[in-house]
């Protein structure tokens, strides 16, 4: 079997060749074990700690009128804030935006579309266009009727 995976005491697994354990004599396996031992002692000291350091700060914060409720409060407005502040949100907003400007146009033309006034344009340009002249002077004079002088 060349390689071996160990459990240790935290939950992780390690991966070693069997042959390392093999070159490993008897009292330097007893040091390492000694020396795991030792370090697994200072992280159940650690976490007792921590978790005691945790009681008094929710004990200080209890005093000074921090409920569990005004905390969540305040981290959810810090992390919508930071949300908003974020260039990925900004994006959206803008492209969100820019979609919206551009459905609302495309119904706006599509009602100019159907108009009476664009319909007898459109009518004009196509007279114009089959006739086969030149479409500005008379869609000038057609638009823009001169007064005559009297």
């Amino acid at each position: 079997m060349p390689h071996a995976r160990t459990e240790t005491s935290v939950g992780t697994y390690e991966s070693h060749s069997t042959s390392e354990l093999e070159d490993l004599t008897e009292p330097e396996q007893r040091e390492l074990k000694a020396k795991l031992t030792k370090l697994e002692a200072e992280i159940v000291t650690l976490r007792q700690v921590l978790a005691a350091k945790d009681r008094r700060c929710g004990k200080l914060k209890r005093k000074l009128g921090f409920t569990a409720l005004v905390g969540l409060r305040q981290n959810l407005s810090k992390s919508w804030l930071d949300v908003q502040v974020s260039n990925t949100y900004v994006e959206q907003k803008v492209s969100a935006a820019l979609s919206t400007m551009g459905t609302a146009l495309c119904r706006k033309l599509g009602g100019i579309k159907k108009s009476a006034t664009f319909r007898s344009f459109e009518g004009l340009m196509g007279t114009i266009k089959s006739k086969g002249k030149n479409p500005l002077p008379s869609l000038h004079l057609q638009l823009c009727p001169t007064k005559t002088s009297k």
